[in-house]
């Protein structure tokens, strides 16, 4: 009782700016879902001094962008849930999703003197021998963390001198994520009691992802781990470069990495004004992002202009590893599959990979979800090349299938977030080339390696290798089960096991297959 209390207050508190900016609008539809938004949204409006039907919302602004404003006024917590919610267009709508895609977290500092006392009370030692120069300015301030630039002491083993940039967390931002997830999820946990029509969106999974993510970026250490990861999978090749994470310079609430020095993604000026080729880099940005989502299943979550650099050779540098997505191999085979499809304009094929997938349920009709796939393929495939957006394309599908019962994908919604980003910036360095049309060959020649008969054919080799591999397990579990039935009296001879071990390997399937239905059949 006490919380749902403390809840409400805050809920009201925060509805009250949000109608201060005109921002409910583009939010009420998502909260109507909890028994309470009513009544919390009226008295809202009520304090705010904007009464129901008193006038339009403050004008000069899309919905989306004055969400955007409030959100960031709320604080750290609400930036981030923007930040979330513009991968979430099956709620919001798209523009007020491509609104909050912009918000930028970008706040006032908090005291240097600050900074330098977490990192000497977290790295146990004082800041002159840590770093030979530290900026007291920040180069950045985001609602989590901040970012100052420092030198590392030239007699530091003897590859000292490094310039590198140290990510340290706000004082205090620990508590403030704490109250108002507690509250997030009061709100998720309400909705999914009170609207059945609402669980298809998962509100309480969508803000147990948001409560990992920001964990994630409270703890410094997994977020080095994270670029430590994304590093390794791309060792040996030049075109991505992931700041080298400086591990005696980083602990939780302390971060230390080399310093990256480019140009911002999306400044066309001064990638032509520095020589560079911007076909080239694009081809390049193409080329990583498939390598991240199809070759690796783990991509950088919030690749925005900010977080990424061009160097003097035209290689894309990234960071801030806060979030990322992992893709599961079989998410990958169903997003290369739906691709080719639609790409191939094969609707009925695009149906049948999100039934065989899971995501849409048997109960439906095929045929009635394949005519909905044409009505958004069609349209989009009439139009020039260069003007197709395949990531709207991918909105529009999580957008249709509400009438099929799909439940939401979060992990394809914050990669469709990402296909948005990777499309804005193309389009501004260059309006006439379509970026995944430099992607595609690289997808179809993945398909082949990995969709194709002989990759099936490996597929099903190796599950049924794997199957092999269960099998001792499973005839013991069998054994103990028989045993319980059989009073204890039913066992497979030991010499019968071990001459069957003796002869394991794929050839013997058949064998441990027969002895798996014969004690299945005993048991019957």
């Amino acid at each position: 009782m006490f919380r749902a209390l403390r809840n409400l207050v805050r809920l009201l508190v925060i509805a009250r700016t949000l109608a201060r900016h005109g921002a409910l609008e583009p939010l009420q539809g998502a909260m109507e879902g909890a028994g309470v938004a009513p009544a919390v949204l009226f008295a809202a409006r009520f304090f705010s001094g904007r009464r129901p039907g008193a006038g339009a919302a403050p004008a000069g602004e899309r919905p989306g962008q004055r969400l955007a404003v409030a959100l960031t006024e709320l604080g750290p917590a609400f930036i981030k849930l923007g930040q979330a919610l513009s991968t979430r267009s099956d709620l919001l709508g798209d523009e007020a999703a491509a609104d909050l895609s912009l918000l930028q977290d970008r706040l006032e500092p908090f005291p240097a003197a600050a900074a330098r006392a977490t990192i000497e009370a977290e790295l146990g030692r004082p800041l002159s021998e840590l770093f030979a120069g530290f900026t007291d300015r920040p180069v950045s301030a985001a609602s989590i963390a901040q970012v100052h630039y420092a030198v590392t002491p030239l007699e530091d083993g003897g590859g000292g001198g490094v310039e590198v940039a140290v990510k340290v967390l706000r004082p205090g931002i620990e508590q403030a994520f704490a109250r108002d997830l507690d509250l997030l999820s009061w709100v998720a946990e309400t909705i999914e009691r009170t609207q059945p029509k609402l669980r298809r969106f998962k509100p309480v999974e969508l803000v147990r992802r948001f409560a990992a993510t920001v964990r994630v970026e409270m703890d410094l250490r997994l977020e080095a781990a994270a670029a430590s990861e994304l590093a390794a999978n791309f060792s040996g090749d030049p075109s991505y470069r992931v700041p080298v994470i400086d591990w005696r310079r980083t602990a939780r609430r302390a971060m230390t990495q080399q310093r990256l020095v480019g140009i911002r993604m999306d400044d066309r000026t001064a990638l032509l004004a520095a020589g560079l080729d911007i076909d080239a880099v694009l081809a390049k940005a193409a080329a990583i992002f498939f390598k991240q989502v199809f070759r690796d299943g783990y991509f950088h979550g919030d690749q925005h202009p900010g977080n990424m650099f061009v160097d003097a050779d035209g290689n894309i540098g990234a960071v801030d590893f806060g979030i990322m997505g992992r893709l599961d191999r079989k998410t990958r085979y169903y997003l290369a599959d739906m691709l080719t499809a639609f790409l191939d304009r094969d609707y009925r094929r695009v149906a049948e990979v999100h039934f065989v997938a899971g995501y849409v349920p048997p109960t439906q009709s095929l045929d009635d979800f394949a005519q909905a796939c044409r009505s958004i393929g069609e349209p989009i495939f009439d139009r020039p090349l260069q003007e197709i957006s395949f990531a709207r394309l991918l909105g529009q599908l999580f957008h249709v299938t509400e009438a099929f019962e799909m439940e939401a994908q979060p992990q394809l919604l914050l990669l469709q977030k990402n296909m948005l980003m990777a499309e804005g910036v193309s389009r501004s360095l260059n309006p006439d080339l379509n970026i995944w049309t430099l992607a595609r060959p690289l997808i179809e020649e993945w398909v082949r390696e990995h969709r194709g008969p002989e990759a099936r054919l490996r597929e099903a080799a190796a599950e049924a290798a794997r199957a092999v591999e269960r099998l001792p397990a499973l005839i013991a579990d069998l054994e103990k089960a028989a045993a319980t039935v059989a009073g204890g009296d039913l066992r497979l001879h030991p010499e019968t096991l071990r001459a069957l071990a003796a002869r394991g390997g794929g050839a013997t399937w058949p064998l441990w297959l027969a002895v798996a239905a014969l004690a299945a059949a005993l048991l019957l």
